[in-house]
C-alpha cells in the first residue's frame, strides 16, 4: 500500500477545503449523510469503500474536529467528498475512528447511540431512521403492495415496513440458493409512553390547560411525574389537491408536565394516585378568567365535528407552524406521544454509564440493526441476513405491526419466493426447508444486576453493564432459549470475541415476555433470547453502559456473520 507524508494529506485536505466552498450542501446529499434525502442515492455510483461505509455506520460526519483518521482511511474516501475539513490525522488503526467502526470496538458506537435515542423518540421518528440508514447504505425498498417477482437477486439488499412502526432489513448472501436458511435477529422499537387521547382537549381548570392522555403499557408510572415532557409523533395531512400523506413531528422543547403534590397535604404519592384524573399532564396557563373577565372563551379550532376542534387550539396551532400548515383543516388526525425530553448523556466516574429515556428497547434493536449494516458480505455467503424491529411489543404484540402478526412470515416467504424464480418451484417444501435451516434471535433488553436489592436476583444470574450479551432462560416459555440454541450463541460469542452472560428469574418473581417466543412458533425455527442488560426497566430514565451499545452491536454483527459457519458444525 503507497504510504502518504502528512504534507500530502494537508495539500488533499485543503484542496478539498476549496471544492467544499464551492459545494456546502454536498454533504446532506452525499452517502455519509442521507438521513434527510434517501432518494437521492444513486445506484451508479462504484460500489462504497469500507471507509464509506464505516462513515454511515458509526455516524462519523457528526464527529466534527474530534475525527481521527488514518492515511489509508481518509484516501479511501471517494474523491470530492465533503465530510470534515479540520479532522485529526490518526497514526495508526487504534487512533482511526473509521478502522474503529470496522472492527466493531464499541467505544466508537456510544456517541450514535446517544444521538440516536435524542433525535428519534418515538417509534415513528425510529422507523424513518432505520429506513434512511439503510438507504444510505445501498437498501431498496420493497412496497408491501408491490409484486416482488424479479426484484429480488442474490447479493441484494432490501427493507420493507408496516404501518410506518415496524421495519424489516435483509441481505441475500451472494451463494444464496432458495431453501437455505435466515439468521435473523428480531427486537422492538416501542417504549412505555403516554399518547393524546382522540379527544385530548380538555377544560381549563385553575389556570392550567391540561391535555388528555392515555397510559401506552405501563406508562404514567411513578418516574413520569415532574419530568420535562415534549410531545412527537405523526400527523396525517390532506393537501390542497386531497392527497393524504403521513408527516413526523416532534417539539424540541418540553411542553407538559405531570406535577405531584406535596408531603404537606399527607397525600403519599407512590402508587395511590388515579391516573384518569390525577396524572394529567399540564401544557399551558389561561388565567383569563380572572385577569380579563369579559374575554371569550378559547374557541376550538376548526369546524364543529372536525378532527382539529376536539384537539387544544394551542397545540394544533404550534403542531401547524412545526410543520408549515396555514389551513387547520387540512390536519385530518394524528398519533401524538408523550417522551422524556431530557437528553441521553454519558455518564459515572469514568463515563461508563448511559443515562437515557426509551432505552428499553431502543438498545438492541438500535445495535442489530448497526450489525446488519456493518455485516460482511462474501462471495460465499448461502445465508440471507435479517433484522426485524417490531412495534406493539410492550402491549402484547397484538397488532399487525407487532410480532404476533405476519409480517415477519409474510416477508420471508415472499422474499423466498421472489429469490426461487424458475430455479426452484416455490411451495411448501422450500418453505419449510428454509425455516429448518433457520435460526432466531430474540433481542430484547434484560434487567441488569441492582446493587441495592441483589437478594432479588437469582445467583449466578446477574448480568453486569459493559460485559456482554445476557442469554435469557424462563423454565415456563416466556422465552425461546434452549440448551442447543444457547451452545449455538456461547459459540457465536466464542468466534466473534464477544463475552455471553446468562440471566434467569427468581422462582418467586415473575418473568416477562419478548417476541421470540411468538415468532419461533409460528415459524418453527430455532431461536434463543438475548440482549443486552439495564438498570431501571420502565423507568422513564433508565441506565445502560456506555460500551452497551457496540458491545450489542458486535455481537449482533458476529451473529449473523458467523451462523452458517456455527450451522455447519452441527450433525
Amino acid at each position: 500500500m503507497v504510504q502518504h507524508t502528512s504534507e500530502f494529506l494537508r495539500q488533499r485536505s485543503s484542496n478539498l477545503s476549496l471544492r467544499s466552498m464551492a459545494a456546502a450542501n454536498a454533504l446532506s446529499t452525499s452517502r455519509l449523510s442521507r438521513f434527510a434525502n434517501p432518494s437521492d442515492f444513486d445506484e451508479t455510483k462504484p460500489a462504497m469503500s469500507n471507509t464509506e461505509k464505516a462513515f454511515i455506520v458509526g455516524d462519523l460526519a457528526s464527529y466534527g474536529k474530534s475525527l481521527n483518521l488514518c492515511s489509508p482511511c481518509y484516501c479511501d474516501l471517494p474523491e470530492g467528498l465533503v465530510f470534515v475539513s479540520n479532522f485529526k490525522l490518526a497514526q495508526d488503526q487504534k487512533e482511526c475512528h473509521s478502522c474503529q467502526v470496522m472492527l466493531s470496538k464499541p467505544e466508537v458506537f456510544t456517541e450514535p447511540f446517544c444521538k440516536f435515542l435524542q433525535e428519534n423518540p418515538t417509534v415513528f421518528h425510529s422507523v424513518g431512521y432505520f429506513k434512511d440508514k439503510a438507504t444510505s447504505l445501498g437498501y431498496k425498498e420493497l412496497p408491501a403492495r408491490d409484486d416482488w417477482s424479479g426484484k429480488l437477486e442474490a447479493g441484494g439488499k432490501y427493507f420493507v415496513t408496516r404501518n410506518g412502526t415496524s421495519v424489516i432489513a435483509f441481505t441475500v448472501g451472494k451463494a444464496y440458493k432458495p431453501g437455505n436458511g435466515v439468521a435473523m435477529v428480531a427486537g422492538h422499537i416501542d417504549a412505555l409512553t403516554a399518547r393524546l387521547k382522540p379527544v385530548s382537549n380538555k377544560p381549563t381548570k385553575a389556570g392550567y390547560l391540561q391535555l388528555g392522555v392515555a397510559p401506552y403499557a405501563g406508562a404514567l408510572n411513578e418516574t413520569w411525574w415532574d419530568r420535562d415532557l415534549s410531545i412527537g409523533g405523526r400527523v396525517i395531512v390532506r393537501d390542497e389537491s386531497g392527497k393524504t400523506s403521513s408527516k413526523l413531528v416532534k417539539i424540541d422543547w418540553p411542553i407538559a408536565r405531570i406535577p405531584t403534590l406535596a408531603p404537606h397535604f399527607g397525600v403519599g404519592m407512590l402508587g395511590s394516585q388515579n391516573k384518569e384524573t390525577e396524572a394529567v399532564p399540564i401544557i399551558g396557563l389561561d388565567n383569563s378568567d380572572i385577569l380579563s373577565p369579559n374575554a371569550e372563551p378559547i374557541k376550538p379550532l376548526g369546524p364543529l365535528g372536525s378532527f382539529t376542534a376536539t384537539q387544544p387550539p394551542k397545540l394544533v396551532n404550534l403542531i401547524s407552524k412545526q410543520l408549515g400548515i396555514k389551513d387547520h383543516s387540512q390536519i385530518v388526525n394524528w398519533e401524538l406521544e408523550l417522551f422524556d425530553s431530557q437528553p441521553a448523556t454519558v455518564g459515572g466516574l469514568d463515563k461508563e454509564f448511559i443515562f437515557a429515556g426509551r432505552i428499553d428497547d431502543k438498545l438492541c434493536s438500535w445495535a442489530a440493526f448497526q450489525g446488519l449494516l456493518a455485516s460482511e458480505s462474501n462471495d460465499d455467503d448461502g445465508v440471507i441476513k435479517l433484522v426485524a424491529l417490531f412495534d406493539d411489543e410492550e402491549i402484547g404484540s397484538l397488532l399487525r405491526q407487532g410480532a404476533r402478526g405476519n409480517f415477519l412470515p409474510s416477508t420471508i416467504e415472499r422474499a423466498v419466493e421472489a429469490l426461487s424464480g424458475e430455479n426452484k418451484p416455490f411451495g411448501p417444501g422450500v418453505i419449510g426447508q428454509t425455516y429448518a435451516q433457520s435460526f432466531l434471535v430474540s433481542a430484547d433488553v434484560t434487567h441488569a444486576a441492582n446493587p441495592n436489592f441483589l437478594s432479588r436476583y437469582l445467583d449466578g444470574h446477574a448480568p453486569r453493564l459493559n460485559v456482554g450479551i445476557s442469554i435469557a432462560a424462563d423454565s415456563n416459555g416466556h422465552m425461546t432459549t434452549d440448551s442447543v440454541s444457547t451452545a449455538i450463541l456461547t459459540r457465536v460469542c466464542e468466534l466473534s470475541d464477544c463475552t455471553p452472560q446468562i440471566f434467569q428469574i427468581r422462582n418467586d418473581s415473575r418473568s416477562g415476555g419478548t417476541v421470540g417466543p411468538m415468532l419461533s412458533s409460528a415459524m418453527g425455527v430455532k431461536a434463543a433470547d438475548a440482549g443486552m442488560a439495564q438498570l431501571s426497566m420502565h423507568s422513564i430514565r433508565a441506565t445502560c453502559g456506555s460500551l452497551d451499545p457496540g458491545l450489542g452491536a458486535k455481537f449482533f454483527k458476529g451473529f449473523l456473520d458467523k451462523w452458517e459457519k456455527v450451522d455447519a458444525e452441527w450433525q
